[in-house]
């Protein structure tokens, strides 16, 4: 079965962290996409864990920074698979493939490469800018137990 870049893409960026795009690749022996998906449910978990503990848990930032990395991993691959060359997708995933079958990718591909890195860079930013926050205000919270 040949197997599509667009639709890789696709699943990358609209369902990122899934590992589905790693799933439609390589099927349910992927590592990588079983990886992502724990991951993800772990970063969901660190949500909830974090919204209860008002942002105050250790462990809820670990478990969402797992599913950050996730999400990231997930925009990140589509953005190196998607600018892959045709002939060099078709050599890993379509092996043999007849000539009139081969990829040839065009603006859909680029599309989805784009808005990968678009999203990818405007949620790493929020991360970062949420993490610093939390971070100086739990260490204003700390000066002032010290200065009491």
């Amino acid at each position: 079965m040949k197997k599509s870049k667009l639709l890789f893409c696709a699943l990358g960026l609209l369902l990122p962290g899934s590992g589905l795009n790693c799933f439609y690749l390589q099927g349910i022996k992927s590592f990588w996409a079983w990886v992502q998906l724990f991951a993800l449910i772990g970063g969901a978990a660190g949500w909830v864990i974090l919204k209860d503990a008002r942002f105050h848990s250790a462990p809820g930032w670990v478990l969402v920074t797992f599913g950050f990395m996730a999400i990231e991993a997930s925009w990140l691959t589509t953005i190196a698979f998607g600018l892959r060359l045709d002939e060099k997708w078709d050599a890993q995933f379509n092996p043999g493939i007849e000539e009139h079958r081969r990829s040839r990718s065009g603006w859909l591909e680029i599309l989805t490469v784009i808005f990968s890195l678009v999203l990818g860079a405007g949620v790493m930013m929020t991360f970062l800018a949420i993490s610093f926050e939390q971070f100086f205000i739990s260490q204003i919270h700390e000066a002032k137990k010290l200065s009491q």
